[in-house]
């Protein structure tokens, strides 16, 4: 069996495993209104990689793996339930009319098309704020020290969704590309390389590193460990979000689940529109480089490691 092939039955047994949690986790009827509970399943619901999840428990089973502590796999799924809620409500506020106006998203028509712009933008904020109760809930034998590592977690996955992280990020995004209409006052603003790098951390790569962090912690990860995958997951989230960039580019909308060509078509600014296509092929390269030697000197290498692989191997 080959690593890829490995990593894809690891990918398909953690996606199960996030998948069936999911189910039992997401709210419903008669606790909240049966409409913004089917809009909340029917965008959770609409497929897609499960990378971030999956990052999540392949983060605390790497510090499992060097730890007599025993797995933490049942502490760890629930913030890796969390990060994919987290991650699908940025993704239906992306699609907004007023952010990115997309129609399809994991190959089906998008929330607002569904349900509408209102019902869409609630059920956004349904998924993020239920994101919190989850990874908040404790265990009734939680100690003073499980408590602290969870809190930790729980801040890191804050900081990654908040102004400095993803919402920056998408914030950025829309005065570059000139979609910011209300307060746009004057032309698009030009990224450069430096502030192109710091969109993409915000906006893509601080929920990937968020994902991978609140694994580690959670699982009881050392300092060390814990900085090692924060350096890992930084240069994976670059890696990924360039590799996005240009399949953009190069894919088809059948292969993506989502409309191809939006970017250059939106003006949006990406690695291929500032370096090439190849060029950026090679900056892809060399940030998975960097997550594989954070990892290098600290035995947490092997399923982490094959997590870049795909990353920069992918095709959608």
């Amino acid at each position: 069996m080959t690593p890829l092939s490995d990593l894809t039955e690891y990918f398909s047994a953690c996606k199960a495993d996030v998948d069936e949690a999911l189910e039992t986790l997401l709210p419903s009827a008669p606790g909240c209104p049966s409409t913004i509970a089917k809009a909340m399943h029917y965008s959770v619901t609409a497929g897609g990689k499960r990378f971030r999840p999956v990052l999540t428990l392949a983060a605390a089973d790497a510090i499992d793996s060097t730890s007599a502590m025993g797995s933490s796999r049942a502490l760890a799924l629930p913030f890796a339930c969390a990060i994919e809620l987290i991650h699908t409500y940025s993704l239906v506020h992306d699609d907004l009319p007023a952010m990115d106006n997309d129609t399809l998203r994991r190959g089906r028509p998008t929330a607002h098309v569904i349900f509408g712009d209102g019902l869409a933008i609630l059920s956004g904020d349904g998924l993020l704020t239920e994101a919190f109760t989850i990874m908040a809930k404790t265990g009734s034998r939680e100690d003073a020290e499980a408590m602290g590592r969870r809190l930790r977690a729980i801040g890191a996955v804050a900081e990654a969704a908040g102004a400095a992280g993803m919402v920056g990020g998408q914030a950025i995004d829309l005065e570059a590309s000139g979609l910011n209409k209300q307060l746009a006052s004057g032309p698009t603003t030009q990224l450069d390389a430096d502030a192109l790098l710091d969109m993409h951390e915000r906006k893509t790569g601080a929920l990937i590193k968020a994902a991978a962090v609140s694994g580690a912690i959670i699982a009881g990860g050392s300092d060390a460990a814990v900085n090692a995958i924060r350096i890992y997951a930084q240069n994976l989230g670059l890696a990924f979000q360039i590799v996005d960039d240009i399949l953009d580019v190069e894919g088809a909308a059948p292969d993506l689940g989502k409309t191809a060509g939006k970017d250059a078509a939106a003006g949006k600014p990406t690695y291929p529109s500032l370096y090439g296509v190849e060029a950026s092929r090679n900056h892809a390269a060399e940030a998975a480089n960097r997550a594989r030697d954070a990892l290098r000197e600290t035995g947490l290498e092997s399923r982490l490691t094959q997590i870049v692989d795909w990353v920069v191997s992918r095709t959608r």
